[in-house]
């Protein structure tokens, strides 16, 4: 299946804000960046070196849910010529890291089929929770493991760094 996550349609104009919100407003309708409503932020991008990233919503849009029924994906990734963030949003209490982990993998799988993620020197995967908006630690063994696997490193927080 091919499927480009670069070169689309949905992939937002670049941004350069020194901070910006990405939001899932969770009414089935594609994830977004932007720099109003802070209360509606699901994860906050901090961008202090103002490179120019471009967000792409994956869920809803890039893969719209008639064309790939069955297959699990993240909400959106973040890119720039040197990073690759994959994001996902939450606003659950219980039960939800498992379930993001999932679904960030099976969008790296997708991704690394269809471009050379070698090609980005910084690849991290991030699972953000309203509700639960500060680091949470993931066992040394699923981070190992994850980052062997994808060579992506994953975090559990809602705070997204770009380095």
């Amino acid at each position: 299946m091919t499927l480009n996550f670069l070169e689309n349609t949905c992939s937002e104009p670049v941004r350069t804000d020194a901070m910006f919100g990405i939001c899932d407003d969770q009414d089935g309708e594609k994830a977004y960046s932007t720099t109003n409503t802070p209360e509606k932020w699901i994860a906050t991008v901090k961008n202090e070196r103002i490179i120019e990233l471009v967000f792409t919503p994956v869920d809803n849009c890039l893969m719209d849910g008639h064309e790939f029924i069955g297959i699990r994906r993240c909400d959106g990734i973040l890119t720039s010529t040197q990073h690759l963030y994959f994001i996902e949003l939450k606003n659950q209490s219980k039960n939800w890291i498992g379930n993001a982990i999932e679904q960030l993998e099976s969008t790296i799988v997708l991704f690394k089929a269809n471009h050379n993620i070698d090609a980005f020197k910084h690849k991290k995967a991030f699972a953000c929770n309203k509700k639960h908006r500060h680091f949470q630690e993931i066992d040394n063994e699923l981070n190992i493991a994850f980052f062997r696997k994808h060579k992506v490193r994953i975090d559990v927080q809602a705070e997204i760094l770009v380095v």
